[in-house]
């Protein structure tokens, strides 16, 4: 059933919900005060709807933009939502600010979802007038081609928030997790930041380049990683035993690499090192070269991944 979504801030991630929110029949209002807004987020619905026409079946050749409204005040673009995907800069002053005009416009049962990427549920409920309709729903970038949302609830969350966001974002054709625990960088972007730790580390210990680690990542690992999460890779490296097999007999060597990560410091020089890298690495490539490189392959890869059996 279509529903009238608020979107709380209209960058990269905001807009990128919007595409998404768009091609499932729902309508849009997006606050932002930035007054080149509103033509940004129409040049990027456009730009994705090719890739999302690829994924979802019956949409139509062109974005329907008469969905899409854009607005400079978030009790505009709440005003009779239905549901609140908040955007907003990564800071808890901000995010009270705008839950606190949100709420203003908004009926009490609307549930106001945080894309946050590593404040707590918690934390950004405190000062709301209805703490219990407020969770995190964090995506990966972009949203409308990675299907993962983490969930999380605050510690004032009613209950029922969880299962009616996983039924929401379910019906996104999302896949959805629970996070149990709340922690900083909820699950998903703690793993990904105990990677880059180490991938920093490499370049600052001398032991690789920039291009060398990202190529190492994304023609090794990287290619698992696409298909199957850690543990189920190491199930399969233990053959015939599985997973026991492989933490019995190769445990201990993972145990070796564990002890000998870095921990580095992103100082001034090592800063520069990191940039004149990936500089290095890019060559002549255009950013939204690279973007649109990057999109066209995970169309291929989510297309891919439909026919798996896990």
């Amino acid at each position: 059933m279509p529903q009238h979504i608020a979107v709380l801030g209209g960058g990269l991630i905001g807009a990128s919900w919007s595409a998404l929110f768009l091609a499932y029949g729902h309508s849009v209002h997006i606050s932002d005060p930035d007054g080149s807004a509103d033509a940004f987020c129409r040049g990027f619905v456009r730009r994705a709807w090719p890739h999302l026409r690829d994924l979802t079946q019956g949409l139509p050749d062109h974005p329907p933009l008469d969905r899409l409204r854009v607005s400079s005040t978030i009790a505009a673009a709440c005003d009779g939502a239905s549901f609140v995907q908040e955007c907003g800069p990564d800071r808890i002053g901000p995010k009270h600010a705008m839950i606190k005009e949100a709420e203003t416009a908004l009926a009490p049962h609307v549930l106001i979802a945080s894309s946050t990427s590593s404040l707590m549920a918690t934390d950004i409920q405190a000062q709301a007038q209805h703490p219990d309709r407020i969770l995190v729903a964090h995506p990966m970038n972009p949203p409308h081609l990675v299907p993962l949302v983490e969930l999380v609830a605050g510690r004032l969350t009613s209950p029922d928030a969880i299962p009616q966001a996983e039924a929401f974002y379910t019906s996104l054709n999302r896949v959805t997790i629970r996070v149990q625990k709340e922690r900083p960088g909820h699950l998903a972007n703690r793993l990904t930041s105990a990677l880059y730790q180490e991938a920093v580390n490499i370049v600052a210990e001398g032991i690789a380049s920039v291009e060398d680690v990202d190529r190492a990542i994304a023609y090794g690992p990287g290619m698992r990683w696409g298909l199957m999460g850690p543990h189920l890779i190491y199930h399969l490296g233990g053959g015939a035993g599985g997973y026991r097999q492989y933490l019995e007999h190769l445990g201990p060597t993972q145990q070796t690499r564990w002890a000998d990560l870095g921990r580095p410091t992103l100082t001034d020089d090592l800063i520069e090192q990191l940039v004149l890298g990936l500089e290095q690495e890019i060559k002549e490539l255009d950013t939204q070269e690279i973007e649109d490189a990057r999109d066209r392959a995970l169309v291929a890869l989510a297309k891919l991944k439909q026919g798996l059996p896990f």
